[in-house]
């Protein structure tokens, strides 16, 4: 039973890596294991599961429909075993949590030291990161996102809402008014993203409903750069209120057109996400039951 299972989980790792040779690397072990498990897997069940070329692997119709339920039979595996640790043990080990750098900056640095004192055991790292990077590349044991979820591998985990704001520095308003409808937004200096034309989608009645709806007079790949343009005075920025919190109730930012911003949007969600194949883990659970009910979205 426990060569099939490990059979079960090379089979994924080549599955989830592309291929046998950047399973072998993730996982430190010679191709040719890997490729001796799925041949046994593919003898047994007397059906190929997957399609080899010199350049790509993809799985048979077969072989989908049989890593599906593999998946969940081993995350459901996964799931009793953690279940009868967690009875008997603390949570401990490694977990690296991968966020963009304004959610760790404002959401968890704060919360860091109360979390370590209650789990002393837990080896946490942060990773910060403004791109969607690829958990198994990263390796990464959670992400947290924000906005919609697209990759169907992944399982969510809602950890709330965060409502987009448009702000501006008063002395940006000083200088260049106060925008009186959306329309008006077109004068002013937008501040807006590189490479990113889903985060330039302002969702704004009187804007067009399909992004990107600005045109960036100055754009960056980073939200805390954006911020801190913003408090600067160098355009109007359309941020997550996480981040502008404080910035808003000191008066250093000051927030526009509030009645014109359509909500609920995708870009308002917050989740943390990890691969359906992995249980969540005591140390992930742990994190993620400490951190919500104490984030400030």
């Amino acid at each position: 039973m426990q060569s099939q299972i490990e059979e079960l989980n090379l089979l994924l790792a080549v599955v989830d890596s592309g291929g046998f040779s950047a399973a072998a690397r993730r996982l430190g072990l010679p191709v040719s294991r890997l490729s001796r498990a799925v041949q046994r897997l593919e003898r047994r069940l007397e059906t190929p599961l997957l399609n080899r070329t010199t350049r790509s692997l993809t799985l048979t119709s077969e072989g989908r429909r049989f890593i599906e339920r593999v998946r969940e039979g081993l995350s459901v595996l996964e799931e009793a075993e953690e279940a009868v640790r967690m009875n008997r043990e603390r949570p401990h080990g490694p977990l690296r949590v991968d966020a963009a750098t304004p959610f760790i900056l404002h959401q968890l640095v704060p919360l860091i030291g109360e979390f370590q004192a209650a789990y002393p055991d837990i080896a946490l790292e942060l990773c910060a990161s403004d791109d969607i990077i690829d958990l198994l590349e990263q390796r990464a044991d959670v992400a947290i996102r924000i906005g919609g979820l697209e990759d169907s591998t992944l399982h969510a985990r809602s950890l709330g809402h965060s409502p987009l704001r448009l702000v501006a520095s008063p002395a940006y308003l000083e200088r260049h008014g106060l925008p009186e409808a959306p329309e008006a937004l077109h004068d002013h200096r937008l501040l807006g993203f590189l490479n990113a034309e889903a985060l330039n989608y302002w969702p704004v009645d009187g804007l067009a409903e399909r992004g990107p709806n600005i045109r960036p007079s100055l754009a960056t790949s980073s939200g805390e750069v954006m911020r801190e343009l913003c408090l600067a005075g160098h355009g109007i920025a359309c941020l997550s209120r996480f981040m502008i919190r404080e910035d808003l109730a000191r008066g250093d930012l000051v927030g526009l057109l509030d009645a014109h911003i359509v909500s609920p949007n995708p870009r308002e969600r917050v989740q943390a996400v990890y691969y359906r194949n992995t249980a969540l883990s005591p140390r992930i659970g742990a994190f993620l039951d400490f951190i919500a009910p104490r984030l400030t979205l």
